[in-house]
């Protein structure tokens, strides 16, 4: 996405310019692709044409891309390694190249994109939120809005979220254990100080969530990969492996889409009592289940306090809110208070006060239900044509839950050129590479397919495009 800001003393045609460029330099744009015509951009932008068309004009004087009549404005072929070996000793070629295909092109840019993290914009329920939010900000009083939140998150809030959890996620705590946090990041990190000194090492799920292997990695941890089997972490191989932490996804796992048996989690549980090691269960979508109820949390059947439960509303309600919680064991609120006395909630007061209400006047069940009913009509419909269009040439990996599916190509397709050949067609999926930790477990016939973003009505029409792009030659 191009973002411009009329604030900056930069004229504005620069800033197309230069974040044009840079996506070509990244190979975000790749080689032949094309540029959304002068028209569509101006109106994306709400500038004038001739200020895209002045963006455009400098970028081909310097032949980063070139005007061809009845085609628009073409990107040329850029060799990048004279730019690459100016870049950090540091960074891993092997990095850079997923970090070039997690985001091939913006969406503004394709007729399909199948995008994984944003959710449909209809179904937030803007009015109601509006509405408690300006009631919330008229019943602060100046003294409220002129001091520093709770450290651990307003009261009310984490006593309705123990609330949530108890009859949702089937375990009970107490309020000062939940700890209101603004996104997965900042909750990992913190727990990254908190164990510490107990702990050097961690494992995790592989393939799995990258961007928190990179936290736990920047906090000084070793990070230890774990792989998959079909129902989850493979057990045998963390029991062989020294951590005493783990980190995981169980009720869906990120990001191949497989659930925990009961069966496995008290091995699990075993596992950490035995290690005297931590659990730390992040459960990310479990409310986004189509065929069957919310699987139980780890946390509801632990015996002792060995699992740290981490929610979020991003998947549910919005990612923007930037609101998480976790609920520490009992055993860690002496040090985590005494590690953290000074910190403040980096939560607005504001925005904790409106979830709250919306949770409390029982509005954050209706929408549940509402984006469920939404996102399992999205689900049905892509999976249904999958199968219907492509039958048994892909394998559907993670049905049943979440906002994406991945699919498994068995015709010899590498994921770079099952993402080209979409991207051919304007229709844009998304690499599984980035997740595996080790590269060369990876079978590279994945690509990823979210769906909570783009419209029902046009999921059809894109499936049968991906088709057309992957299996009509």
């Amino acid at each position: 996405m191009i973002i411009i800001d009329s604030d900056l003393n930069v004229p504005l045609y620069l800033q197309i310019y230069g974040q044009i460029k840079e996506k070509i330099i990244l190979k975000q744009f790749l080689q032949g692709s094309k540029l959304p015509s002068t028209r569509i951009l101006s109106t994306t932008l709400n500038v004038s044409r001739n200020t895209v068309e002045s963006a455009y004009l400098q970028l081909c004087a310097e032949g980063y891309i070139e005007s061809k009549a009845g085609s628009g404005f073409i990107v040329l072929k850029l060799d990048t390694s004279i730019i690459s070996k100016l870049k950090s000793k540091n960074s891993k070629n092997s990095e850079e190249t997923k970090n070039n295909l997690l985001e091939v092109k913006s969406s503004d840019f394709y007729k399909y994109d199948f995008k994984y993290g944003n959710i449909d914009a209809s179904d937030f329920p803007l009015r109601i939120w509006r509405k408690i939010s300006n009631k919330c900000l008229t019943a602060l009083t100046a003294e409220e809005m002129t001091s520093y939140s709770a450290s651990k998150g307003e009261l009310d809030l984490q006593i309705e979220i123990m609330e949530y959890l108890n009859k949702s996620r089937g375990f009970s705590c107490n309020p000062k254990q939940v700890i209101i946090l603004p996104g997965l990041e900042y909750c990992l990190s913190m727990l990254s100080q908190l164990f510490r000194k107990d702990f050097n090492q961690i494992a995790l799920e592989d393939p799995g969530h990258y961007g928190a292997c990179n936290i736990f990695v920047n906090n000084g941890y070793d990070v230890i990969p774990i792989g998959l089997e079909k129902d989850g972490i493979d057990l045998e191989e963390l029991e062989n492996s020294s951590a005493r932490i783990v980190y995981i996804t169980p009720s869906h796992q990120f990001p191949m889409g497989s659930v925990m048996p009961i069966q496995k989690r008290l091995k699990l549980l075993d596992w950490a009592m035995r290690k005297n090691g931590i659990i730390i269960e992040d459960d990310y979508d479990s409310e986004l289940r189509y065929n069957s109820r919310p699987i139980p949390s780890i946390k509801s059947i632990a015996l002792k306090e060995n699992v740290v439960y981490i929610g979020t509303f991003s998947k549910a309600l919005s990612p923007s809110l930037r609101i998480n919680y976790m609920v520490l064991p009992q055993v860690w609120l002496e040090r985590y208070d005494k590690i953290f006395a000074t910190y403040q909630t980096s939560v607005p007061l504001i925005q904790q006060k409106t979830i709250q209400q919306f949770m409390h006047l029982g509005y954050f069940d209706t929408h549940l239900r509402k984006v469920c009913l939404a996102n399992k009509r999205k689900h049905d419909i892509l999976i249904h044509t999958i199968n219907e269009v492509m039958g048994d040439k892909v394998i559907i990996h993670g049905k049943n839950a979440g906002l994406h599916v991945l699919l498994e190509f068995n015709n010899g397709l590498r994921e770079e050129e099952i993402i080209i050949k979409a991207k051919n067609y304007d229709v844009a999926v998304y690499p599984v590479s980035t997740f595996w930790m080790r590269q060369g477990n990876y079978s590279n016939n994945m690509v990823m397919l979210g769906f909570g973003e783009i419209h029902e009505d046009v999921i059809m029409d894109g499936i049968k495009l991906l088709n057309d792009a992957w299996f009509a030659e």
